[in-house]
């Protein structure tokens, strides 16, 4: 029995707090290019006002540690589209009976959900070029979220979201 508790104790703490990022991107842009960005004037990124505040002073300190610059005139423009989702139950204790005797066999096998729902959030980060209104690059990410996190933890969850999202931009093309 302890055995059990301290593999689920792993399989419990190997979930919480993953962030996973799916990237695309248009292999003919020429990504030296991009120097300046802003936002598109009618984002709505589906958080509340706190937490846009908090996820584009996130976004930009992490674009002008890589040498991007705001402006009035950019040279790409950012979407950020973000829903809530309920992420399904992926942890289920198994429990099995069977039997086989005389030429007769059957078997019953039940999978028991454990832990409570999650809610994720996915974002989606288009960048498209100011010039000729095209996406050039795209980043859709989801993560845990806590409806009652405290403000410094949404902040520092945001801040290693968008980390882990610009580790794909620009790609390292070949």
């Amino acid at each position: 029995m302890k055995k059990l508790y301290i593999l689920l104790s792993l399989i419990v703490l190997t979930s919480c707090s993953s962030i996973y990022v799916n990237y695309d991107y248009d292999k003919a842009t020429n990504f030296k290019r991009y120097k300046t960005y802003n936002y598109f004037s009618d984002v709505n990124t589906g958080m509340s006002e706190l937490d846009s505040k908090r996820f584009f002073k996130a976004l930009d300190s992490a674009l002008l540690s890589r040498g991007y610059m705001v402006s009035e005139t950019p040279d790409f423009l950012i979407d950020i589209k973000s829903s809530e989702f309920q992420q399904a139950r992926g942890n289920t204790v198994g429990v099995g009976v069977g039997g086989v005797g005389n030429n007769v066999g059957g078997g019953l096998s039940i999978g028991l959900p454990i832990g409570q729902t999650k809610l994720g959030r996915e974002i989606i980060f288009d960048f498209v070029d100011e010039s000729n209104d095209t996406l050039f690059w795209q980043a859709v990410s989801e993560s845990n979220y806590k409806l009652n996190a405290s403000p410094e933890k949404r902040e520092a969850n945001f801040i290693a979201l968008i980390e882990k999202v610009l580790e794909g931009f620009p790609p390292e093309l070949k």
